[in-house]
């Protein structure tokens, strides 16, 4: 959508706000009332074309005695939804009684199809109702949302006066919603914005990332688009245009079914109207409410691209209460706890963030009988990199993904490109068929000089990825080792591994003779560990023997003691040292601040 659209339907939106809900609702509160009436300002849009076909077949089904009506009513409607209420809300403007008024929009709501009931109680909107028209506020409400300068269809409109108004697309309702939360946000001081939402330029390099390096292998068949912390669902819907688009381009025709999972109401029933505004409402049922860690909506199930921005820095403690008030060590969710090379594995991170286990669920379920299997992007920050110690869930998730040849790039993004945070995020890129050359590689890409800066901060978000710059990102994808510069650089996936060693001494006195307890046995020995990586030569015994008997010449190693780990790091590799100054330049300096301190003091002086 145009990005002037976009810019007039949120001055709309805070003029009615302005217009409507001063002195009734606080700041904080005006999303209750703009958000639900948003949706459903747009799911009436969408029925006014058919509103007299669908009442015509409700006078039939009432006539015949049939209670279930609402798929009769939808085909006579022709969208997955419908309203069987005898009013659409522009004729609700010319209630001039409240009470009239009230009685009227609840018989409109209740007229709803079962599928927008849930999406309406997810808002709690009826709860506002009494609230509205005491204030004398309804009617003016829904005068303002039925403005006809103003098209929050999913279809283009032509307004009175010939102007063609374009649609409302499912990307750009999402970021009406997002940027209407943000705004009201920062009037209370409330940081929830954009935790739910990816960015256009991030969601189309995630795009690029998923489809075009396979774009080749598509073929005319079904693909599952999975996204387990979908938000308002603009993840999926520009996946979905982007491979059919990918497709198209090489003759394809696909037939694609999206799949996703949100724990916030607001942004599921956003998600879940857009899928019915769609035409899909099959697909509308393929939005699951409920926390992706403690109740899996696709258990079992697996998807051929999975697509995901989760929480990060997230505590997920309500997750272990969902599981019956467990402690993290009792978790048996095979997504998280497996049973890999003979032992019980576990992948569970800290108790603080939950990003890696939404990647550990993607894993869970990528297909394995399929010749493109699976493909997953995920963002990330750091702290996946190189967070737990050996042993530890994250060092294990590592170690999961590398030694099953799982991990095909990461991409560095630069920092403040995401509403809510500022921090440097991370593309991780997974598949489990990757071609010939990158088997037993990885890629690691420093984009974080790749920036365009945004005229305008959108919260913390002051620099964007524009085509330009995603074309450059996936040039040097698609190179991969031929493209080994300052920007790209590919390892072996063992350059990553390390063991963890406990390194023993024993205690001696100053004759050297072992230290005896008071039983005259030998004390413990001391102990100390030593992290030796895969790439050292010879080993650990080798590294023992160079890099500690030289200042501990009595130490030594149990065999079986050590730990396998894993990290990354993007610094030990695209590390770049601030350029010194020149001594001559530092001279020159010191010797101008002399020169300006000398006719300084001589204009005192002088005085």
């Amino acid at each position: 959508m145009e990005s002037i659209n976009f810019g007039q339907i949120v001055s709309f939106l805070f003029g009615i706000a302005n217009d409507c809900l001063v002195d009734v609702y606080d700041v904080g509160d005006y999303r209750k009332i703009i958000l639900p009436m948003m949706v459903i300002r747009r799911f009436d849009a969408v029925l006014e074309p058919t509103k007299e076909s669908v009442l015509e077949m409700k006078k039939r089904l009432d006539a015949a005695g049939i209670v279930e009506q609402d798929e009769a009513l939808c085909q006579a409607a022709g969208e997955a939804f419908c309203n069987s209420s005898p009013y659409t809300l522009k004729d609700l403007r010319s209630r001039t009684n409240q009470q009239q008024l009230k009685a009227d929009f609840i018989l409109y709501l209740n007229g709803f199809s079962q599928n927008v009931q849930d999406i309406i109680k997810k808002f709690e909107f009826r709860n506002q109702i009494d609230k509205l028209s005491e204030h004398d506020i309804l009617g003016l409400l829904i005068s303002k949302f039925t403005d006809t300068s103003i098209n929050l269809s999913s279809r283009p409109v032509t307004t009175p006066s010939g102007t063609v108004l374009p649609a409302l697309d499912n990307h750009t309702m999402g970021t009406v919603f997002e940027e209407v939360i943000r705004k009201f946000n920062e009037e209370t001081n409330v940081t929830d914005a954009g935790r739910h939402f990816t960015p256009r330029d991030v969601v189309e390099l995630i795009t690029d990332l998923a489809f075009v390096p396979v774009q080749d292998q598509i073929e005319s068949t079904t693909y599952r688009i999975y996204d387990g912390a979908c938000g308002t669902g603009g993840m999926l819907t520009v996946a979905e245009s982007r491979i059919r688009e990918v497709a198209s381009e090489y003759g394809k025709k696909v037939s694609i079914h999206l799949y996703g999972q949100e724990n916030a109401d607001e942004t599921y029933a956003i998600a879940k109207s857009d899928m019915l505004v769609k035409g899909e409402g099959t697909q509308a049922n393929n939005i699951f409410f409920g926390s992706t860690i403690s109740n899996d909506g696709f258990a079992g199930e697996t998807f051929d691209f999975m697509l995901s921005n989760p929480p990060f820095g997230t505590p997920w403690k309500t997750d272990l209460k969902a599981w019956g008030d467990i402690k993290k060590d009792d978790i048996s969710d095979s997504r998280f706890r497996i049973n890999w090379q003979g032992k019980d594995f576990s992948l569970i991170p800290d108790i603080g963030d939950a990003q890696m286990l939404f990647l550990a669920n993607n894993i869970s379920k990528m297909k394995k009988d399929t010749v493109l299997g699976s493909r997953i992007v995920e963002v990330h920050n750091g702290s996946s990199l190189f967070t737990g110690k050996a042993g530890q869930g994250p060092s294990n998730l590592r170690q999961f993904i590398l030694e099953n040849d799982l991990l095909e790039c990461i991409v560095a993004l630069p920092e403040k490109m995401f509403y809510n945070t500022g921090i440097g995020t991370y593309l991780w890129v997974l598949s489990n068929r990757k071609e010939e050359r990158r088997k037993g590689k990885v890629q690691l890409i420093d984009a974080t000089s790749f920036k365009s800066a945004l005229r305008k901060n959108l919260g913390e978000k002051n620099t964007e990825i524009t085509q330009e710059i995603r074309e450059q990102i996936l040039a040097l994808y698609l190179a991969f080792d031929q493209a080994d510069s300052e920007y790209s650089k590919v390892f072996e996936n063992s350059e990553f591994g390390y063991w963890e060693v406990p390194v023993y001494q024993p205690q001696l006195d100053e004759e050297g003779q072992p230290i005896l307890d008071k039983k005259g046995k030998p004390v413990k020995p001391t102990s100390d560990k030593e992290i030796v990586p895969f790439s050292y030569e010879g080993g650990i015994e080798a590294f023992i023997e160079n890099e500690v008997k030289p200042y501990a010449p009595l130490a030594y190693t149990k065999p079986g003691t050590e730990k396998i780990g894993y990290e990354l790091s993007f610094t030990k590799y695209f590390y770049k040292p601030v350029q010194l100054r020149t001594l001559e330049e530092i001279t020159a300096d010191i010797r101008a601040v002399e020169a300006e301190t000398d006719g300084l003091l001589d204009e005192i002086i002088g005085g």
